[in-house]
């Protein structure tokens, strides 16, 4: 039992890292925030990384209840989220993440907005429809107890993103844009893989005769 909680957390973790892609991120958080003092970046980062985990940790525990509340089964959600999941991963390897992310009105209105840490940062660039989704499927299927493993999961991966975001400048000189876009591509068929997985599932809850 321990050791298949092991790597339902290390497959979870994976999950996350692949779908939010924080090392994907670099370029739009150093971007977004080159205006900045580094006292005010690290404002930024911490309460963008905060913002990320308190929405996965309520997806993760509330998330099954809002689809109980407007009617919708957990196999057409897994469809839907998968599908969403393997939109956004064709993107990456498009390197188009950002459009799939945001659309143009989003884009026009980022001059305008005093804070950046929430919106557009945590969502819906990290915290976004496909993170989302696949943290309420992950909850779904487990236990209270692997609801606890799993929020220390999300806890730790909210500090490993932190400390990226941190080395954000340090980072994105090492790598370039070459180095940014490779990593990206290789997270885009992580995540299309587990896109893929969460729409099989679905299909075979919704259709268990063709099993």
């Amino acid at each position: 039992m321990a050791e298949l909680d092991f790597s339902l957390y290390l497959k979870f973790f994976i999950g996350l890292i692949a779908i939010i892609n924080p090392l994907g991120l670099l370029p739009v958080f150093v971007s977004l925030t080159s205006h900045q003092s580094p006292a005010e970046r690290m404002k930024t980062n911490t309460t963008a990384n905060l913002a990320v985990m308190v929405i996965l940790l309520v997806s993760m525990y509330l998330g099954q209840l809002i689809l109980d509340g407007f009617g919708i089964s957990l196999a057409s959600f897994r469809i839907a989220g998968g599908s969403l999941i393997t939109l956004i991963a064709w993107s990456m390897l498009q390197g188009k993440l950002g459009e799939v992310k945001h659309n143009k009105e989003e884009k026009g209105e980022l001059a305008a907005r005093e804070s950046i840490a929430v919106v557009p940062l945590a969502l819906p660039l990290m915290a976004g429809p496909g993170a989302i989704s696949s943290v309420i499927v992950y909850a779904s299927q487990s236990h209270w107890q692997q609801l606890i493993g799993m929020s220390i999961v999300v806890v730790v991966f909210s500090f490993c993103s932190w400390l990226i975001f941190r080395a954000a400048p340090l980072l994105f000189k090492l790598m370039g844009n070459t180095g940014i876009n490779v990593v990206t591509r290789i997270m885009g068929l992580i995540m299309m893989a587990l896109g893929i997985e969460i729409m099989v599932a679905g299909i075979k809850a919704m259709f268990p005769a063709l099993v």
